[in-house]
C-alpha cells in the first residue's frame, strides 16, 4: 500500500511543471553506446576468480562495446513496430566518442593521458567489424540517432591520479582495457571513474571545457552532424558547463528530475539542482526529463514492462511527453547472450502493448522533442 502510494506520488510529481502538449510523444533515451566496459567473458571470469565482485554490478556483469549481432537484433526489435505516422520506434543513442588509448598511457608510464576515437577502439574486438554500417543503416532507416554522451565515459583525472598511485584495483582493470572493477567504493571514486564531468578543483573544472569541446568536434567528424542534445553521465555536471555547451550548438539537455553538481567540499559531495519538463536556462537551452524508465537486468524480477506503462500514464495524464531512461547495458549479449536475448523480448513486450494502448502515439528522438518545445 505505502509502495504504491509512493509511486503514485513520485508518478505525479516529475509530470507536474513544464511544457504540455495533447500528442502523445515517446522517446527511448539510451545511454553509454561507444563506450567500453567488460572487455570479455574471459576477462569478466578472471576478475571473479581474482575476487572482484563484477557479478555484482549489471553494467560490469552484462556491458560492453556494442557488436554486430547486438545492434542486429536490437534494430529488428526496434524495426517490428510502426506508430500513428507509420514510423518504427526510434532509439536515442547517447553516445561517448572516445576511450582511452591503454597503449600509449602506459608508454607514457601513466603520466600522460590519452585517447583514441571508439570507432579505433572497435578494430581491437571481435565481432565488431561492422557496427559503424549497421549505426549508418540505422540512422537511415530511423530506428538509431546518435547524441553526445562525452568524449569518454570516465573522469580522467581521478583515473589517472589512482594510476599514478599505483591503485591495485585501477592497474587490475588497466590489465585488461578497463577502468572498472566493481571493488569497494573509495573516498575518491564514488562511481567507478565513470562521472566523467566529476572535479575536485576549479582548475580541473576549467579543463572539462576543452574535453566537451573536443568531444563534441569528434562527434561531428565521425557522424557528419552535430549533436543538438546532451546527457552527462552519471547525471553529473556543474551548470557552468552549459554554456560550453550551448557554443557548440547543443540546445537541450537530457537529464532526470535532480542534477547533482559537484560542491567542492571535503570530499566528493553534490549541490541538487531541480528542473521540471522542458525548463529553460539562461541561454536558452531546454531540459528533457526522464520520466520512465526500462532497466530489466537491475532487477530481473521486478516487473519493468508494466512499470514503465504506468509511468508513460501518468506523463500522458499530465500532458507530458514520455521519455524513457534506459541504458546500453540491457542489449548486449556479447559478455552473456541471455541478458540481450531476454531484454529484447521485453522491449518487444513494452512497445507493443504500449501501441495497443495508445494507438496515437508518436516516436520521437530527443532533439526532436526539444524542437517540438521550441515551435520547430
Amino acid at each position: 500500500m505505502i509502495k504504491n502510494i509512493k509511486k503514485s506520488l513520485s508518478g505525479n510529481i516529475v509530470n507536474i511543471l513544464g511544457w504540455q502538449t495533447n500528442r502523445k510523444i515517446v522517446v527511448i533515451e539510451s545511454d553509454d553506446w561507444g563506450s567500453i566496459r567488460m572487455a570479455s567473458k574471459e576477462s569478466y571470469n578472471i576478475l571473479l576468480k581474482s575476487g572482484y565482485p563484477v557479478d555484482l554490478c549489471p553494467f560490469n556483469r552484462y556491458d560492453a562495446l556494442e557488436s554486430n549481432e547486438d545492434l542486429e537484433m536490437l534494430f529488428e526489435v526496434l524495426s517490428s513496430v510502426k506508430d500513428k505516422n507509420g514510423s518504427p520506434a526510434i532509439m536515442t543513442a547517447d553516445m561517448v566518442v572516445a576511450n582511452p588509448d591503454f597503449e600509449k598511457i602506459q608508454e607514457s608510464d601513466f603520466q600522460e593521458y590519452y585517447y583514441e576515437p571508439f570507432t579505433e577502439t572497435l578494430v581491437h574486438y571481435p565481432g565488431h567489424d561492422r557496427v559503424m554500417d549497421l549505426y549508418k543503416e540505422g540512422i537511415e532507416h530511423k530506428i538509431f540517432y546518435p547524441q553526445f554522451h562525452g568524449r569518454e565515459h570516465l573522469n580522467v583525472n581521478r583515473w589517472m591520479n589512482a594510476l599514478r598511485r599505483g591503485d591495485k584495483d585501477a592497474h587490475a582493470a588497466f590489465m585488461h582495457k578497463m577502468f572498472s572493477v566493481h571493488n569497494l567504493p573509495k573516498p575518491d571514486n564514488l562511481n567507478e571513474y565513470m562521472d566523467s564531468l566529476g572535479y575536485d578543483s576549479l582548475s580541473e573544472k576549467e579543463h572539462l571545457a576543452q574535453i566537451i569541446t573536443e568531444g563534441l568536434s569528434l562527434f561531428g567528424k565521425i557522424w557528419g552532424f552535430n549533436s543538438k542534445s546532451f546527457i552527462a553521465s552519471c547525471y553529473i555536471w556543474s551548470s557552468d558547463i552549459e554554456k560550453t555547451l550551448f557554443g557548440h550548438g547543443v540546445n537541450y539537455i537530457q537529464g532526470m528530475l535532480i542534477q547533482s553538481e559537484p560542491a567542492l567540499t571535503d570530499g566528493i559531495t553534490y549541490k541538487k539542482k531541480y528542473h521540471y519538463q522542458g525548463q529553460k536556462n539562461s541561454y536558452g537551452q531546454r531540459y528533457l526529463i526522464r520520466n520512465a524508465f526500462f532497466e530489466p537486468n537491475e532487477f530481473i524480477d521486478f516487473d519493468w514492462v508494466s512499470d514503465c506503462i504506468n509511468r508513460i500514464s501518468f506523463a500522458f495524464r499530465w500532458n507530458k511527453p514520455a521519455i524513457i531512461s534506459t541504458h546500453r547495458k540491457n542489449f548486449i549479449g556479447f559478455i552473456d547472450p541471455s541478458n540481450r536475448d531476454r531484454n529484447l523480448q521485453l522491449l518487444k513486450t513494452l512497445i507493443s502493448k504500449l501501441l495497443e494502448r495508445w494507438p496515437e502515439v508518436e516516436f520521437m528522438t530527443s532533439d526532436q522533442l526539444g524542437d517540438l518545445m521550441n515551435g520547430n
